[in-house]
């Protein structure tokens, strides 16, 4: 935690300017999101048999079959082009939107989370500024509860 007490306007104006910079650079990167959601993936099974559309988060959107070889495939083969076309797709797309985001600047903010629908948006935002308030708070206190204007 940062001793509030020593730092001079100027250090904490400059700290929170950077911040809220890293934080505006953040919430472009989650603007885009929308976009690479809507973007779709197509990917055909290795054998040419299927091919699979999904969208920017790896939802399955379509499922073609492509000629006839799929109707004499054994349902465990069948299957198993399936799953593997599948798990296929949604990492081609994933790997989409892990790029157009690039890594965070902001310790905790996981972009990768939050596209692939793993981390709730808000329970981030609140584990980021938790900490943040409290520090303010306490710095606030050290101060005797003085108020900069």
């Amino acid at each position: 935690m940062a001793n509030w007490s020593s730092m001079s306007e100027a250090d904490l104006r400059r700290m929170a300017d950077e911040a809220m910079a890293d934080l505006d650079r953040e919430r472009a990167k989650l603007g885009q999101l929308g976009e690479l959601w809507s973007a779709h993936t197509t990917v055909h099974a290795k054998d040419r048999s299927l091919s699979m559309t999904v969208d920017g988060r790896g939802e399955l959107l379509e499922l073609a079959f492509t000629g006839a070889k799929y109707k004499s495939m054994p349902p465990v083969q069948l299957a198993h082009v399936i799953v593997e076309t599948l798990g296929r797709a949604k990492a081609e797309s994933m790997a989409k939107v892990s790029e157009a985001m690039g890594g965070s600047s902001v310790p905790g903010l996981d972009i990768d989370g939050i596209a692939s629908g793993k981390v709730d948006p808000m329970e981030m935002i609140n584990s980021l500024l938790g900490p943040m308030l409290g520090d303010l708070e306490v710095g606030a206190r050290a101060e005797g509860g003085k108020s900069r204007g």
